[in-house]
């Protein structure tokens, strides 16, 4: 596949960039001040990414951050920039108890529990799940519970008014080596028809007025901008505008026209961000 070609439709390009480290302060147990005090007597410098609440990046260290007692002591979980913004637009509240569909490691759950009154995290992998359960007890929180159940067919006797479906998806060049030789089409096709699986049954479990966040680390449209206008055909739900970094979705991938409202998604082209690649839409129970 000519990558080049396909993502010059999109009006995007995909020059190598390579991403600066960030981390995300565990403000469960250390406050940013404390922790940048911290680290810097230590020749860590830290500076605040513009764009987040608790994010910074990690612009000298003499040693890797992960291997500092400061990451074992849980005062902070590595974290990609992009990966932090779902999270913050969820609005999330001490009064919340919000559902995320797909924990994997917990990057995201860890960070919905630092604001919510209580997380529910699913993860079917057992892998996943022990370094999710891991992390969990490194950051020292208390309000989680991980549930060994695919997204797809979790069936609880309650509903939310928060939920973060931050979907399986093919990922981005940015996070790997020869990414462009190992994708096709139908590797983004499979991926859509998951995601649009995961939220068929997730929509089932959002209250009225509930907000869901839609993200993906994929610039691929098959699995975001068109599973958002598939969403919105086939649920009752709207989108609403989100204020964060990116260009607005794109209603006309490869000549098909989507519906207009999906232009208030984001999409993060990595050589405009600098970031990862990301791509994230809110959509609200009407």
């Amino acid at each position: 596949m000519e990558f080049t070609r396909r993502y010059e439709q999109l009006n995007g390009r995909a020059p190598s960039i390579k991403l600066q480290n960030s981390i995300r302060v565990n403000t469960a147990k250390i406050s940013a001040n404390k922790l940048i005090e911290r680290l810097s007597n230590k020749g860590v410098i830290l500076e605040k990414i513009p764009f987040l609440n608790h994010g910074y990046y990690v612009k000298r260290s003499k040693v890797s951050v992960s291997a500092l007692p400061e990451h074992l002591l849980g005062y902070y979980y590595i974290q990609e920039a992009a990966s932090q913004i779902p999270v913050e637009l969820l609005n999330i509240t001490n009064k919340d108890i919000v559902l995320d569909c797909c924990a994997v490691s917990g990057s995201k759950t860890t960070q919905i529990a630092e604001k919510a009154k209580a997380v529910i995290a699913l993860e079917p992998n057992k892998n996943r799940r022990i370094a999710l359960l891991n992390n969990i007890e490194r950051l020292g929180l208390k309000n989680i519970i991980v549930c060994d159940v695919d997204a797809r067919n979790f069936k609880p006797e309650i509903k939310f008014d928060k939920i973060l479906v931050d979907a399986p998806c093919s990922g981005n060049y940015v996070l790997g080596n020869d990414w462009f030789n190992k994708q096709s089409i139908e590797n983004f096709n499979q991926r859509a028809q998951l995601q649009k699986q995961i939220l068929e049954n997730i929509f089932q479990l959002l209250n009225q007025g509930g907000e869901l966040i839609y993200s993906t680390c994929s610039l691929e449209p098959e699995e975001n901008e068109m599973v958002i206008d598939w969403a919105l055909h086939n649920f009752n739900v709207k989108i609403e505008n989100i204020k964060t970094i990116g260009d607005s979705g794109i209603v006309n991938p490869f000549g098909i026209r989507l519906n207009n409202e999906v232009q208030k998604a984001k999409r993060l082209w990595p050589y405009k961000t600098q970031t990862q690649g990301f791509f994230i839409a809110k959509l609200v129970k009407k």
